[in-house]
């Protein structure tokens, strides 16, 4: 008789290769990444079946692709609320971990960067803030200070 699969283990091996976001302009959100973030330019592409163009950003080990469709509907503002967003079903955001969350809310604060959900301390393990990208798309910024939390 077979021996059952072990319903934990994986069914294979992966790793995160990206994320995808429609923006209005490509352009302005190449640089929104860049000169925010620090994300640099893989390359640039198009999809003429839907006249989108596309661009690969990379900073380290994270990636993201970006598509300007033309006609493409405009985000609505409860996708834009931490809150709210979640009454909607799809991808809600991404997280950035990072080593200083108040030195990095400092240094978005200074660039202008738009708050959506300023700095909480969830407990001593865990604190967030949520950001918006220049098109609205909602990025966490988080940091563990204990791994397991």
């Amino acid at each position: 008789m077979p021996t059952p699969p072990d319903s934990t283990a994986p069914v294979f091996d992966y790793a995160v290769d990206h994320c995808c976001l429609s923006v209005p302009d490509l352009e302005s959100s190449i640089l929104w990444y860049r000169d925010i973030l620090g994300f640099a330019v893989e390359r640039q592409f198009s999809v003429p079946e839907i006249s989108a163009r596309g661009a690969m950003l990379s900073r380290r080990t994270f990636r993201i692709e970006l598509f300007e469709v033309p006609g493409a509907a405009v985000m609505s503002s409860d996708r834009r609320d931490v809150h709210l967003d979640l009454k909607t079903h799809g991808t809600k955001h991404f997280a950035l971990e990072v080593a200083n969350i108040d030195a990095a809310v400092a240094a978005l604060k200074q660039r202008g960067v738009e708050f959506a959900k300023e700095l909480t301390r969830m407990s001593p393990a865990r604190s967030f803030a949520f950001i918006r990208d220049n098109s609205g798309n909602l990025i966490e910024l988080l940091e563990r200070h204990d791994k397991s939390a």
